[in-house]
């Protein structure tokens, strides 16, 4: 239980991190090379469960962490890319509710290294930092701190 706790959280930070640089990408010209626009999203608002798209997810990045353009132009395509996973995986019904909170878990994973890898030394600490506080959040939800108590997402 714990195990699949910790997924879901680590899952929800890197998701919320993915999606917040992909927004960025995603407005500019010709990316990605192989389509002009982003899957379609699920839900009201253009976003799945309220979260942010890559381009607002840069927004937010650069606004926080005051990335310079040269990073924004890095960040955006990881963002973007991140995205698109997430959603293939949403969207595949042949894996179990586990095996998807575990590869979408890995996508963070991957994609908050190479968000690691582009930002300076103060950037880094505080990006980490975010995400610590990310997974702290998600695992009081799920241990029945959340409005709903269980931890789990709300129904759609």
């Amino acid at each position: 239980m714990k195990k699949l706790l910790c997924c879901l959280v680590h899952s929800g930070v890197l998701a919320a991190g993915l999606v917040y640089g992909a927004q960025v990408l995603a407005q500019e010209p010709g990316f990605p090379p192989e389509t002009s626009a982003p899957p379609p999203v699920q839900g009201p608002g253009g976003g799945h469960r309220g979260m942010m798209d890559p381009d607002q997810q840069l927004a937010s990045m650069t606004k926080r962490y005051n990335l310079s353009a040269d990073q924004q132009s890095q960040i955006k395509p990881i963002l973007v890319f991140q995205q698109h996973q997430m959603q293939a995986l949403r969207g595949n019904s042949l894996l179990s509710r586990e095996d998807r909170m575990t590869k979408m878990q890995s996508v963070r994973n991957d994609s908050n290294a190479k968000i690691e890898a582009i930002l300076n030394d103060d950037q880094k600490k505080q990006f980490e930092q975010d995400q610590q506080r990310m997974q702290e959040r998600m695992q009081q939800r799920g241990q029945g701190g959340g409005p709903d108590g269980g931890g789990r997402p709300p129904q759609q």
